[in-house]
């Protein structure tokens, strides 16, 4: 399934969502432009679990956050870049911009951090921004379970468009980044697939302590309105 949009409008400009997804497509566009340097850019700020728990880094820990900017494809920017836009301006709305920011970033210093953890023997870089977009969708589902995120489902080659429970939608998320997390384990694979599973779980399990210490009082116990208001 594929997001396309969800039912709760955002009540002020998400500036800091749009910065993040400008400053990741600019970075993108700079590896793009490096070509073959591509590779040498991911190794020198990437995250390297082996060479960092060696110390054996160059930028040290400090990758932890650069490694957060960059991705290797299209379809990994792509994905990252249309969740934050679909689920992050609501989040960034209920938290407001500077503790907003502070979520973001404190998620993937801890997706870095858990990755590292279950992958500490890895000469592999891991980069993107998905474990800090998974704490993200995390501050989405206490905040908005119930608001409904439109679906793309191409099943049989006819795109269907479906409104599943937000609850449903990022709950199945997690659960199938869990699930893929521990297979990983099972099989002594690093990375299963080349997906970093437990920076996403150690992002969305952060996202679901932090969020709710960083909400805004005048939010607290109050509802929201979604597009289907009052029904």
């Amino acid at each position: 399934m594929i997001p396309i949009q969800d039912t709760v409008r955002s009540r002020s400009l998400p500036l800091v969502t749009w910065g993040l997804i400008v400053v990741n497509v600019l970075v993108f566009s700079l590896m793009i432009a490096a070509g073959s340097g591509a590779e040498r850019i991911a190794l020198r700020f990437g995250v390297v679990p082996a060479r960092l728990l060696a110390g054996d880094h160059p930028l040290g820990w400090m990758t932890l956050v650069t490694s957060m900017f960059l991705h290797g494809g299209w379809a990994h920017l792509f994905s990252n870049v249309l969740a934050l836009y679909i689920f992050g301006d609501n989040v960034e709305d209920r938290l407001g911009s500077g503790r907003y920011l502070f979520l973001y970033l404190a998620c993937g210093l801890a997706a870095g951090g858990v990755h590292i953890l279950f992958n500490s023997t890895s000469t592999i870089p891991a980069i993107g921004a998905s474990g800090a977009i998974s704490g993200v969708l995390a501050a989405y589902l206490l905040f908005f379970p119930t608001a409904r995120v439109i679906t793309l489902v191409p099943l049989f080659f006819w795109p269907w468009f479906v409104e599943v429970p937000a609850v449903v939608y990022l709950g199945f998320w997690f659960v199938s980044q869990l699930l893929n997390g521990m297979l990983s384990i099972v099989v002594g694979a690093q990375t299963l697939g080349g997906v970093a599973w437990w920076a996403h779980v150690g992002g969305f399990v952060a996202g679901l302590v932090l969020a709710p210490m960083l909400q805004l009082r005048r939010y607290v116990r109050r509802s929201y309105v979604d597009e289907y208001f009052p029904w």
